[in-house]
């Protein structure tokens, strides 16, 4: 592992942020990224002031697994859905420039929260949902068991969007979920990955890499690309 590919980890494991650039063949984006069980209102701070976009749950599809989460995609598509609300016909994702298909899932809040959207609450959301993850999966809890243990403590819709990794990973896809999520097994932790993408301060564009890493230096957080995660994780061929 390239030294600067370990330092990375080890910011990880410590709960610290990353940055993770994805690559200019693809969306071009600086992702900030904090381990999803180390989540803190200060970290919802950090990416909602320092990044400008999207703030985002990456899950690893065997989390998607456990907890029966549907591809937005999906749900938007059958039949049932279309015949009810005609305007879904409309509306599908049929054109995007980047991929084939979306990465979303269910939007969550954990039930404890009041709006959903201030710094502590979406801290909670994330901290919980990454908990509840690893406590399931460690006890071998049953989909059924999982989907009920998840409602107990979650509503959708909520303010914390997630984003499911594709079936086989980065060997299959190479965006900023798989990535994210990439990273957390990298670093031998539960694949739920909160993050946000770093855009221009007038944000009509993403920050460039250029800038995308001068901003983490000056910070001193890890800056790596996709390359190199891909490289570590021995998926480059």
């Amino acid at each position: 592992m390239e030294p600067h590919v370990a330092r990375a980890v080890n910011a990880f494991k410590q709960g610290h942020p990353v940055c993770l650039f994805d690559s200019e063949k693809r969306e071009g984006e600086t992702d900030l990224l904090f381990p999803g069980t180390a989540a803190l209102p200060a970290h919802m701070r950090q990416l909602r002031q320092d990044c400008g976009g999207l703030l985002f749950l990456a899950i690893g599809d065997e989390v998607g697994e456990q907890f029966a989460l549907p591809f937005l995609q999906d749900l938007h598509t059958t039949n049932e859905a279309v015949e009810s609300f005609p305007v879904l016909g409309h509306l599908i994702t049929n054109d995007l420039r980047y991929d084939a298909r979306s990465a979303f899932t269910l939007s969550l809040n954990h039930r404890e929260t009041y709006t959903g959207i201030t710094d502590h609450d979406r801290a909670l959301t994330t901290r919980r949902f990454a908990e509840l993850a690893a406590e399931c999966m460690n006890e071998g809890a049953s989909v059924e068991v999982g989907m009920q243990r998840l409602g107990a403590e979650f509503r959708t819709p909520g303010h914390i969007p997630i984003c499911r990794e594709a079936k086989g990973g980065l060997a299959r896809r190479q965006g900023h979920t798989e990535l994210a999520v990439g990273l957390a097994r990298l670093a031998g932790m539960t694949p739920v990955v909160i993050g946000a993408e770093m855009l221009q301060p007038e944000g009509d564009l993403a920050l460039s890499v250029e800038d995308a890493r001068t901003w983490a230096q000056q910070r001193k957080i890890p800056f790596i690309e996709g390359a190199d995660l891909i490289q570590a994780l021995g998926l480059d061929g």
